[in-house]
């Protein structure tokens, strides 16, 4: 921005200013800080933390079963990014394996079996299929439960990552990974197609539908270089460690900046992937009308000027 176009725009900005309110500062909230996830939610398959200000870790929490995917994992997923999405303590999810030797083994077999023993007490097939179709549903609203969170949400995958998981890494808007990770879109391998996102959403993360429908037809697994290489994760870490604490890292940049600026990037870059570029302009041009009037846009302008930091409000 040159002096002049700097200047105007200074001086329109210097009009939205209350009288008596210091410039750079949270203009809405008595507080900056956060508070820790750990008190707020109480998940038997998952663990929630709070390693720094606004950033919430979430944990797959079943290390005896590798995190594989039962029912009541499916459905804390959704509830819990339903919740952080309204949560104004958070502003980043970094989604981890936790303490397991996997990131997850997948869908949970036993689980599996339990439907199945369900479905076995109905006779009629219209009646089964309606069971299983409430099922599908749930299973993928859990995985869309990331993509529909206003919130950024970074994967740390570690090793195993297989079938359910990788449908729904998919879904996260960052995905980094330890070297010794792996992959394994593994549906057909038992009897089924992937019905839970990754069909919809793989191609699209990648942009390579020959790799892609090869991986899903034959179920191989593929290793950490290969996913860096077509683009289905952004970093690789030696260990688990050095992962996390990059993936925190980049979780807590994140959330210093304007929650309303990074919550509408996200909303825009959602709606666009499907729509024309038209409709992205559009959709964000709304989303703009508002958010440019916003307190925290005129916070981050003048912060800039000022070589402060700038501190926003609980969103």
């Amino acid at each position: 921005m040159n002096k002049v176009a700097f200047s105007t725009l200074f001086s329109s900005l210097r009009t939205m200013i209350r009288p008596g309110v210091p410039i750079v500062r949270n203009l809405c909230a008595a507080t900056s800080s956060s508070s820790d996830a750990s008190e707020k939610y109480n998940f038997k398959t998952l663990k929630l933390t709070t390693p720094t200000p606004f950033v919430v870790h979430v944990e797959f929490n079943r290390p005896d079963r590798m995190n594989a995917f039962n029912r009541q994992l499916w459905t804390e997923i959704k509830d819990c990014f339903d919740q952080l999405h309204n949560d104004p303590d958070c502003r980043v999810v970094v989604l981890s394996g936790g303490t397991s030797k996997h990131f997850t083994a997948g869908i949970d077999l036993f689980d599996m079996m339990k439907l199945g023993q369900e479905m076995g007490a109905i006779e009629e097939v219209g009646r089964r299929g309606r069971l299983l179709e409430g099922t599908i549903k749930l299973y993928q609203d859990c995985i869309s439960s990331l993509e529909n969170c206003y919130k950024p949400v970074i994967v740390a995958v570690h090793s195993a990552c297989i079938g359910a998981g990788l449908n729904l890494i998919t879904a996260a808007d960052i995905r980094y990974c330890t070297r010794d990770a792996w992959f394994s879109l593994k549906e057909v391998d038992i009897g089924l197609a992937a019905d839970v996102g990754a069909l919809q959403r793989f191609p699209r993360v990648v942009g390579n539908q020959s790799w892609v429908r090869e991986l899903s037809f034959t179920a191989r697994k593929f290793a950490s270089d290969e996913a860096f290489t077509h683009g289905l994760v952004s970093r690789l870490f030696d260990n688990r460690e050095e992962l996390l604490k990059g993936a925190i890292k980049l979780a807590e940049e994140i959330a210093s900046k304007s929650p309303i600026a990074v919550q509408g990037t996200k909303k825009n870059l959602v709606f666009s992937a499907d729509h024309t570029i038209q409709e992205g302009l559009d959709h964000i041009r709304g989303i703009n009308m508002l958010n440019l009037q916003s307190e925290d846009f005129l916070n981050a302008i003048m912060a800039s000027q000022s070589k402060e930091t700038p501190v926003f409000a609980k969103l």
